[in-house]
């Protein structure tokens, strides 16, 4: 892939990582910290149905492209991140390097059963 026109990349998303801090009374709670803000492309894929805890969940994968960043180079940090957009998650799955040219990332993401 080349260059990516902007306005290809219309959606304002907010990346985060989590860490672990203390909470007041001294016990580990997960937060989420920010680790960039960039604009890109969102692309549903799929859609399932699942039942968990004799509930009826929805899941829908998503396709995000965004300019390459340093930050996806290590799939195990990757698959612990999220994505923001409005008051939607997604959970990251894995980064994929668009022909190796670190041009253009598609980070493959799912939104529904797990938006801790």
């Amino acid at each position: 892939m080349s260059a990516i026109a902007s306005g290809a990349l219309k959606h304002r998303i907010r990346i985060e990582r989590p860490s672990t801090t203390k909470d007041r009374l001294g016990g580990l709670t997960r937060i989420w910290i920010p680790v960039a803000t960039v604009w890109a492309d969102i692309q549903p894929l799929s859609g399932r149905e699942a039942v968990i805890a004799n509930r009826l969940s929805a899941q829908i994968t998503h396709q995000i492209t965004v300019r390459y960043q340093a930050i996806f180079d290590n799939p195990q940090q990757v698959a612990q991140m999220r994505v923001l957009y409005r008051s939607r998650i997604f959970n990251i799955h894995s980064a994929l390097n668009d022909d190796e040219q670190r041009v253009a990332l598609i980070l493959l993401v799912s939104e529904g059963l797990d938006d801790a």
